[in-house]
């Protein structure tokens, strides 16, 4: 009987240390070209509010914490650094408009 419970225990130690390195618990990325490890490794390492993790498909994909809104002003002052002046936000959807273009 002892045997069982420290073969259960050793499986359940070994299954939770593989789940918390994968961050499973995470929501899933809509980038295939990196994990959940590294984005948060990332993330934690830079001292920019706003990291790039990848360029796949043509598209440029950043990350930033939310840390009550933050997350919102740190896109418009990013994408304003380009050039591009805020105009509006719809839902998720935030709009600029730089010369003649949107």
């Amino acid at each position: 009987m002892k045997k069982w419970l420290l073969l259960v225990g050793v499986v359940i130690i070994v299954v939770s240390i593989v789940a918390f390195n994968s961050k499973f618990y995470y929501p899933s990325l809509p980038v295939n070209s990196v994990s959940k490890k590294e984005v948060l490794e990332s993330l934690n390492d830079s001292s920019k509010e706003i990291v790039k993790i990848a360029e796949e498909n043509g598209y440029d994909w950043f990350i930033t914490r939310n840390e009550q809104g933050k997350a919102y002003e740190n896109l418009k002052r990013m994408v304003s650094e380009k050039g591009w002046q805020f105009k509006n936000q719809e839902g998720s959807g935030f709009f600029f408009e730089k010369d003649d273009k949107n």
